[in-house]
């Protein structure tokens, strides 16, 4: 007889992260599971050159919030607390979380695949997050220098280096090249 693996609630998962051995350690709650995720410095750069277009993007048209790492709940599911790379939220009215995690689903999740991450794992986030309310999904392929894009009710796109990723009605005005995304820093040899 095969034994089930007992699924860890919010509560649960608050308490585990609460604990001083997983103070500095990125986890997410998926579907009962505590994951850890432990990104590479390509990941970062990857991350951190969206995130810079996104700030600037913030700051200049005055519409939403861009955030790094933080960890989100739909208070309805209490098997999830995803921590998506980056995010979105359009609506600024909303006071800044400063303990806990965003009882919200962002407008715009953005998802970097990392080594140990499969495609379908990464597909399968992008299904979460739309079906608990994001309405655009951006998944990252450093390996392949492509972007997968997801609409609510829509079919996904594929874009490559000579595309260009657009906010849509979500972020209007925001564009930003794929091939942009994946430079990464040259080498320097002294």
């Amino acid at each position: 007889m095969a034994i089930q693996p007992q699924l860890c609630t919010v509560a649960e998962f608050e308490h585990f992260l609460a604990l001083p051995e997983h103070r500095d350690r990125f986890f997410e709650l998926i579907h009962g599971e505590s994951v850890e995720q432990v990104p590479t410095e390509e990941h970062g750069l990857i991350a951190g050159n969206v995130c810079g277009f996104l700030w600037q993007y913030t700051r200049q048209s005055g519409i939403g919030r861009a955030v790094i790492e933080v960890r989100v709940q739909v208070p309805e599911d209490d098997y999830n607390s995803r921590q998506p790379d980056l995010a979105v939220f359009v609506d600024t009215t909303r006071p800044v979380v400063t303990r806990g995690p965003v009882l919200e689903m962002p407008d715009v999740v953005i998802e970097v695949k990392s080594p140990d991450d499969t495609y379908a794992s990464m597909r399968e986030r992008a299904a979460y997050y739309l079906a608990h309310g994001a309405r655009l999904v951006w998944l990252l392929y450093p390996a392949k220098g492509l972007v997968e894009v997801y609409h609510q009710g829509a079919d996904s796109d594929i874009l490559t280096g000579a595309d260009t990723l657009q906010g849509e009605e979500v972020l209007p005005g925001f564009t930003l090249q794929v091939r942009e995304i994946f430079t990464l820093p040259q080498v320097q040899n002294f």
